[in-house]
């Protein structure tokens, strides 16, 4: 259909006239090695980082509506420009099936902003109403369901859902979650330095400006955010900490709903289910029971109309990124300007397709699959991150440190793993989500309201386990321990990550070296706590455990030293995973690259020898740029180190690298012999 025809159909469609139609656009091309990216007058053995990323990095400021721009985040826009393409041809099309209309009526009805801006904060009347009418802590408790139900991101008070059994993953129970804070996490209530105190004024401010928008005068909207402030610090002061997040045993609290009662009797559980609607059960998990704890005693302590100043306020700040203009600009101004760095909101077409993706994503991700997904690109990937587990078979056989009774139970975890590549085998069905093209709230709040009841809707039965967690556009990968599988959606596996016009070295340094990273989190310091089958047990020897702690404390003490930004080193107990994945990957990768052109002459090209090609391969995936106050948010919150850290801390601890960039003994880029971390 032509862009005049598609124009034509939208008149018929939309009222609101015809929205802009981009042409959807073919993904830009990026080789896995860009050696225009690399910085030639830098030393390797000095600063990789810089060797490999510094003419990307001086290339590729970051865009005023970004607050960090980089490989993967520019090739995320790539993604979502082509989304946009999709999702306007479906706004217009008039012969549609019903997931072509509802991305489509979902996509036009956010895009229609004059009729947002008209609405203005109508849209949470109801809600607030509610809330004024309440004359009872039970009352709120009953509200809070409907509120936790329809909000599309932000928690309100806590997190209700399922999850897998810790002793049974094959089985679905409810679970209970921390949660209600409005800054980015408890350490920014409870931090002393002048930064953090500078952080919780602008906040109490925000919470203010949304009190006045939805219509408080300032005084009373002023003396609420500080009563809101003082009640938010009390839940973060009994928050877990990130750190204490990593470790499953800290997460795992099994309870009955009596003693859900007992642990915080003024939740009005009893009225809480009965709105749920969920499922019955008999058990649930909660990750924090000082947290629910804390907001029984507060629920008992702290007058109603604070509760419900609480409420209006999270209820408000849940939506506002989908409100009127002036809710849009406050959210912008305190999360993404003052927090995050970015000088300009983004346009209103990436904010609605991300919220597509978001919502529906496994509906538009069906249209992108189609689009830039082969099937030999499935394959290959496949290929990939078979002979990355042969590897990991051998690394496993050949570790000296380890017992043959762990080193049996390891492989057996290996051998269980379960390999999702590109996207789902069976797609998610949206037809009980109702999506009109002139309600664009509605359609917000009815697909929050399906994905909360389909949560809660597992409860008591078996794990699926072909369920995904990302999107199949999204640019990213991860590994579940839980469900001890690894993901690589569609989006990750795409030029500059993965290169089928590019030579082995390349892809195998960067996509190589990603599989084996979410290979590696099966084993890493909360991975290896998961057996084959995903449960929480404990399959290691006393004395093995012991040994991985050590080599594990390497890596912690390594990227402990490094500065994460300013006078902030990195929290290497936050970042331990993530750093053991990378340099566990890494080694895999090269392995793997090894074995799959043992039989092959390679030649060097661009000036660089095939093994030069890998590492530059594995570090160009990583080129960025980053503000400043996204790194200060990054150093609290952020289970990753910096960009930098993450290709120089890997290289560092390769001799395969020391050769071959023929370093010198005493070079940055060079530990001494028997100083080089190693753990798989």
């Amino acid at each position: 259909m032509s862009r005049t025809a598609r124009c034509l159909a939208a008149i018929l469609l939309l009222a609101t006239g015809c929205p802009a139609v981009a042409e959807e656009p073919a993904l830009p091309y990026s080789p896995s090695l860009d050696v225009t990216a690399m910085d030639r007058t830098a030393d390797p053995c000095a600063d990789f980082y810089q060797y490999a990323c510094g003419g990307w990095r001086k290339n590729n400021p970051i865009p005023p509506d970004q607050t960090s721009w980089s490989v993967y985040r520019k090739l995320s826009e790539d993604n979502l420009a082509l989304l946009r393409g999709i999702l306007e041809q479906a706004a217009a099309a008039m012969d549609r099936d019903a997931v072509t209309q509802k991305i489509g009526d979902y996509y036009a009805a956010c895009m229609d902003e004059a009729r947002v801006d008209r609405l203005g904060a109508s849209p949470l009347k109801a809600d607030l109403d509610a809330i004024s009418a309440a004359t009872s802590v039970g009352a709120l408790t009953r509200l809070i369901v409907g509120l936790q139900r329809e909000s599309a991101g932000r928690s309100i008070l806590f997190k209700t859902s399922s999850d897998q059994d810790p002793d049974d993953s094959e089985t679905e129970i409810a679970s209970f979650d921390q949660g209600g804070l409005g800054l980015p996490d408890r350490d920014y209530y409870v931090k002393t330095d002048a930064k953090s105190k500078d952080n919780r004024d602008k906040y109490q401010a925000h919470v203010e400006k949304v009190l006045e928008l939805l219509g408080d005068a300032p005084a009373s909207a002023k003396k609420s955010a500080t009563e809101i402030m003082l009640l938010e610090t009390s839940l973060a002061e009994a928050s877990l900490t990130r750190v204490e997040r990593r470790d499953p045993y800290k997460m795992k609290h099994k309870m009955r709903p009596a003693e859900l009662d007992a642990m915080a009797p003024n939740l009005a559980w009893k009225a809480y289910f009965a709105e749920l609607e969920a499922p019955a059960f008999d058990i649930a998990n909660v990750t924090a029971p000082a947290f629910f704890s804390e907001i029984s005693k507060r629920l008992g302590s702290v007058r109603l109309a604070v509760w419900k100043d609480y409420l209006r306020f999270h209820l408000a700040n849940a939506h506002a990124p989908y409100l009127s203009a002036a809710f849009v600009t406050e959210d912008f101004d305190f999360y993404r300007k003052y927090l995050n760095g970015a000088k300009e909101i983004q346009p209103r077409w990436k904010r609605c397709a991300r919220l597509v993706d978001y919502q529906l994503g496994e509906a538009l991700g069906q249209a992108f699959i189609r689009r830039v997904f082969a099937s030999q690109t499935r394959q290959a990937t496949l290929i990939m991150v078979r002979r990355i587990e042969a590897a990991m078979e051998r690394r496993l056989q050949e570790r000296d440190w380890m017992s043959a009774q762990t080193k049996r139970a390891a492989l057996a975890k290996l051998h269980a793993i379960r390999n999702k590549i590109g996207y789902p085998e069976r797609w998610r069905d949206y037809s009980a989500i109702r999506i009109e093209r002139a309600d664009f709230e509605g359609n917000l709040r009815r697909a929050a309201s399906f994905e909360f009841a389909r949560q809660l809707g597992k409860i008591g039965q078996p794990v699926d386990h072909d369920e995904w967690g990302m999107t199949p556009p999204t640019v990213n990968a991860y590994f579940n321990p839980a469900m001890n599988d690894i993901n690589f959606p569609a989006g990750v596996l795409q030029p500059p990550l993965y290169d089928p016009k590019m030579d082995d070295a390349p892809n195998y340094g960067d996509t190589g070296g990603t599989i084996g990273h979410e290979l590696t989190h099966g084993f890493d310091d909360e991975g290896r706590q998961y057996d084959a089958h995903g449960n929480l047990k404990d399959w290691w020897t006393s004395e093995d455990a012991a040994k991985f702690a050590e080599r594990a404390k390497c890596v912690s003490d390594q990227y402990g030293a490094y500065v994460a930004v300013d006078d902030i080193k990195i929290n290497s107990a936050l970042t331990l995973g993530e750093d053991v994945a990378d340099l566990g990957g890494e080694v895999l990768a090269y392995v793997a690259w090894k074995d799959a052109v043992q039989d092959r002459k390679l030649e060097d090209r661009d000036d660089l020898s095939p093994d030069q090609r890998f590492f530059v391969g594995f570090a160009q995936w990583a080129c960025e740029n980053t503000r400043p106050e996204q790194q200060r948010e990054w150093a609290l919150t952020n289970p990753h180190s910096p960009a930098k850290y993450r290709v120089n801390g890997v290289v560092v601890n390769m001799p395969e690298f020391e050769r071959a960039f023929s370093c010198k003994a005493g070079a940055p880029m060079s530990k001494p012999k028997g100083k080089a971390c190693a753990i798989w």
